[in-house]
């Protein structure tokens, strides 16, 4: 054998040795790759959400290569993927309450030439049947923010695109024999996720109270392991078909669109929302309703501050301003509005309050306060309002009260039989008060052509009840009232119901119902005499 076989040969066997060494040392590195990656997911998971993690299997599936090759390529372009199942993510020390988490399934590629850099890169996320669980304020674990190998952690992992079907958010109340509000997620679609990078997303969803259907798109996160409630989110929203039957006392379909931006615990909305057959339901007459509004949000307990809600009910505009806020010791939501109303179409209120046809028209002006303590009945029976309205250019649309106003002012004028003086405008206005089904007036003034009309009194709205008494003032003198010989008759008597030497002023009631009401001398009461 020459040398020079013999230097051939020696190179030919140190070549075939190591190759072997590197194949043996790849397969050993990659045989190793399975429980690294298995323990690094663990591993994130549990310090990502500061959370105990429990995971019934994991697979991974390594690219179609060669140990030998991935070995010298450094595993440039080689993607694993991980499967999971069975993943749960619990507050520490909190097995008495659901997981924060819980997933059915989860996969993703992870590039291997990245495997043991700084930062990994993850892709591919695809989670199913994800159930999320928001426990009360007061049950919430308490975090003392990440430690140098929690934050190491969180940096060490960059995710591209996260998509997750079939999910659910569900926020728990306090009083566990309550019914949660459940969110039910059908697609979320997640990208530019990682660390210290808000991620965008794209969601679509059932609301869970009123049912209806939203599309929202915007950025959430990064996520606050600390305080989850401090994570950023903001965004977009279209809310459809949603089912206002669902709340006691109204009814009506709504759609609203709007944006918002804040944190989880604390957002900031602004949106349009319109109802275009919104009825209460005691009296069931639909009327469109059309809202402007800013609203503050509080996400963790549902708490609203308005400020304000511009409003169309029907031709009329309104702004109401407030707070709907939690109860704690009734475990329910306490309404307190203030509503301004500064020219209304009266028909458009009592349309939406009452059954059947209007029996008036006219302009409105109003300005009340409204508040609905904690509901365990009806609407009505809980709503309490304190205000004051004024009517101009009032009225009767129903034939039978406008005929007996029209009647008061001819008689009022001292001209019973002109019956030129028809279709007489009248004006309203006072303080009302309303609290159980029952409006009560302190007082409320009343006038027509030629006299005026102080009550006090109350109106049964469920009963249709009215039960007023008051003084009637009217230019023309008793006897003035009447013609023939009830005229001559009641002359004697002008100087006693007169007032300042001219005029009648009389004691009044009205009863009856608002279709049918009684007008007649309260005879109970002493007659005013008049002071010169």
């Amino acid at each position: 054998m020459t040398k020079r076989k013999k230097w051939l040969l020696g190179i030919g066997f140190v070549a075939v040795i190591s190759v072997a060494v590197l194949a043996f040392i790849a397969s050993r590195m990659t045989r190793h790759l399975d429980p690294y990656i298995r323990e690094q997911v663990l591993l994130y998971l549990q310090k990502r959400f500061d959370s105990e993690v429990e995971i019934q299997s994991v697979q991974i599936s390594l690219p179609k290569a060669s140990s030998l090759r991935m070995y010298l390529t450094h595993r440039r372009g080689a993607w694993a993927t991980i499967r999971g199942s069975g993943i749960l993510l619990r507050y520490k020390g909190r097995r008495d309450i659901p997981a924060m988490f819980a997933m059915k399934s989860f996969r993703f590629d992870v590039d291997l030439a990245a495997l043991f850099d700084n930062t990994r890169q993850v892709r591919g996320v695809e989670i199913d049947g994800m159930e999320i669980n928001v426990p009360p304020k007061d049950d919430r674990p308490t975090f003392n923010g990440p430690d140098e190998e929690q934050q190491h952690v969180q940096n060490s992992v960059m995710i591209q695109d996260v998509r997750i079907t079939n999910s659910r958010l569900t926020i728990l109340p306090k009083n566990s024999a309550k019914t949660p509000l459940t969110f039910n997620l059908h697609e979320v679609d997640l990208s530019e996720a990682g660390n210290g990078i808000a991620m965008k997303y794209v969601a679509a969803l059932t609301n869970a109270k009123p049912p209806g259907e939203i599309i929202s798109k915007g950025s959430f996160g990064p996520w606050d392991a600390e305080e989850p409630g401090d994570t950023p989110l903001d965004g977009s929203y279209d809310f459809d078909h949603a089912d206002l039957g669902v709340f006691a006392g109204i009814s009506g379909t709504l759609h609203s669109t709007g944006n918002f931006g804040g944190t989880l615990s604390s957002l900031d909305v602004t949106g349009e929302a319109s109802v275009p057959n919104f009825a209460l339901k005691k009296s069931g007459n639909p009327v469109p309703l059309k809202t402007r509004f800013q609203v503050h949000v509080d996400g963790t307990n549902g708490d609203t501050i308005l400020k304000p809600v511009v409003g169309t009910l029907g031709k009329t505009t309104f702004t109401t301003s407030g707070t709907v806020i939690k109860d704690y010791s009734a475990n329910r939501r306490t309404i307190h509005l203030e509503v301004t109303m500064p020219k209304g179409d009266l028909r458009d209120l009592l349309r939406l309050a009452m059954k059947g046809t209007p029996f008036m028209e006219g302009q409105v002006e109003l300005k009340t306060k409204i508040d609905i303590p904690p509901l365990t009945g009806k609407v009505r029976e809980k709503l309490l309002l304190d205000g004051t309205f004024e009517v101009t250019g009032g009225k009767f649309l129903k034939s039978s009260i406008q005929d007996q106003i029209d009647a008061l002012s001819r008689r009022s004028q001292g001209q019973p039989e002109n019956l030129k003086i028809d279709e007489v405008v009248s004006q309203m206005g006072g303080r009302f008060m309303f609290e159980n089904e029952v409006i009560r007036f302190t007082p409320v003034s009343f006038s027509v052509p030629g006299s005026g009309i102080d009550l006090t009194g109350s109106y049964d709205l469920d009963q249709d009840v009215l039960d007023f008494q008051g003084t009637l003032r009217m230019q023309a003198k008793v006897s003035q009232t009447m013609t023939g010989w009830k005229h001559w008759v009641l002359k004697p008597v002008d100087s006693f119901f007169s007032k300042n030497g001219s005029g009648t002023l009389l004691n009044i009631k009205v009863q009856g119902t608002m279709e049918d009401p009684k007008f007649g001398l309260n005879r109970g009461q002493k007659n005013p005499q008049s002071s010169n």
